[in-house]
């Protein structure tokens, strides 16, 4: 019997994320001692803040180390829904919450709850690396809708009427997006919600998880603020891992139709049971405690943020769009790997061997665009100090004479 025969058609028709894998290739190299820059990485650079380390100090001391309710703590789910209360202007009530193991969990529970074989679920790229894979494992079709620099790598309304089918069952936004930065104004979400309100047989979920990393002020805007009317068929999904600089803790939530959450909760019960009781103790307070910790974060990001889009801006053959939420910047690089591979420093003209370039010859970790469904593209997260960021990009500019 050959390896492959072993194994699921599910798990063979997935592949590993490329951040992880990536991240980890970078890992090795430092530990054999090169000066490698990783910029693979979604995560904050900052620490925990203190008052939530403090609470699941507390949780461990006061003995909250056993099971909880699957779907999460009364007091946590409580506070989800005075977080969407005060600050989407969203009505929950606690039996329309969930708490996952992390962002991600929310969202595979969601797609097994709600796709069947030969399922469409819409998804807009470049798209985080896992929506298409979480599909695929719920035996549904990603159809994958471009939406380049050219429109600022958001959805317009006319992409969006052209990709419903009556097979259509999903249709994922993410905004802040996760890799671009790109982040829907309220008129945007009006002319898409108008169109998903023409066809109810379409479930709309929004993820949100960067919500906070706002980069430019603006007030934020979920479809649910710009279409009221699709509450009974939204999902909203987020969570505490980027905003509290939590992302080892796993703790995420969503808010939607009852019905959905009970099969999500269900689907949790046989497969995680619960999330970890310390960490929903701590996301208790990073809820419901002062909010001003975000702050020193999202105004290091916007330093960070415009320095690096405005070094991409003047490097040959990259073109960079500054962001608007999130901490990543998406280079088009399609005439710098072209002029590459013309001088034949590159095997390829593809962002893979771009990447690989970059990380075999320079030291530096990047994200091939093609991750996320957008060959020719790549992503670095400035979750890192400002120092790292320089030297990266000293040689990236480097790489490019």
């Amino acid at each position: 019997m050959s390896h492959s025969q072993v194994l699921s058609h599910r798990v063979l028709a997935i592949k590993e994320s490329p951040t992880l894998a990536i991240t980890a290739k970078a890992a090795k190299y430092k530990a054999e001692g090169r000066d490698v820059i990783g910029l693979a990485a979604g995560e904050p650079d900052f620490d925990t803040p203190q008052h939530i380390k403090d609470a699941a100090k507390a949780a461990i001391d006061a003995g909250f180390t056993k099971y909880t309710p699957v779907s999460g703590i009364p007091s946590l789910k409580k506070a989800v829904v005075a977080k969407f209360k005060n600050e989407n202007g969203f009505d929950y009530t606690v039996n329309e919450v969930i708490v996952g193991v992390g962002g991600k969990q929310t969202i595979f529970n969601l797609c097994l709850a709600v796709l069947n074989k030969g399922d469409e679920m819409i998804i807009p790229a470049p798209y985080w690396v896992s929506y298409a894979d979480i599909a695929m494992v719920a035996e549904a079709v990603p159809v994958i809708i471009d939406c380049g620099i050219e429109q600022g790598f958001k959805l317009l309304p006319a992409q969006l009427e052209a990709a419903i089918t009556p097979k259509t069952k999903l249709v994922m936004f993410n905004s802040p997006s996760n890799p671009t930065g790109a982040v829907y104004n309220l008129n945007e979400l009006k002319a898409l919600g108008e169109i998903l309100l023409k066809h109810p047989h379409v479930l709309v979920a929004t993820d949100d998880m960067y919500e906070h990393v706002n980069l430019t002020g603006e007030k934020f805007y979920n479809i649910l603020n710009a279409a009221p009317a699709l509450k009974s068929h939204c999902i909203v999904l987020n969570g505490v891992s980027k905003a509290y600089s939590m992302t080892g803790w796993r703790i995420g939530y969503a808010a939607g139709p009852e019905n959905i959450i009970k099969a999500m909760e269900i689907l949790q019960s046989q497969s995680t049971s619960n999330a970890t009781s310390i960490s929903q103790y701590a996301a208790v307070v990073a809820l419901t405690g002062s909010q001003e910790c975000i702050k020193p974060m999202v105004a290091a990001f916007k330093e960070r943020h415009k320095y690096v889009v405005d070094r991409f801006n003047v490097m040959p053959g990259l073109r960079c769009l500054m962001a608007g939420g999130a901490f990543y910047a998406f280079p088009d690089a399609r005439v710098a790997i072209a002029n590459l591979h013309k001088a034949g420093k590159i095997s390829a003209a593809t962002d893979m061997a771009f990447a690989e370039y970059l990380l075999e010859s320079f030291n530096v970790a990047v994200v091939p665009g093609s991750a996320f469904g957008a060959e020719g593209y790549f992503r670095i997260s400035f979750a890192t100090s400002m120092e790292n960021l320089k030297n990266a990009l000293d040689r990236i500019a480097k790489a490019l004479e």
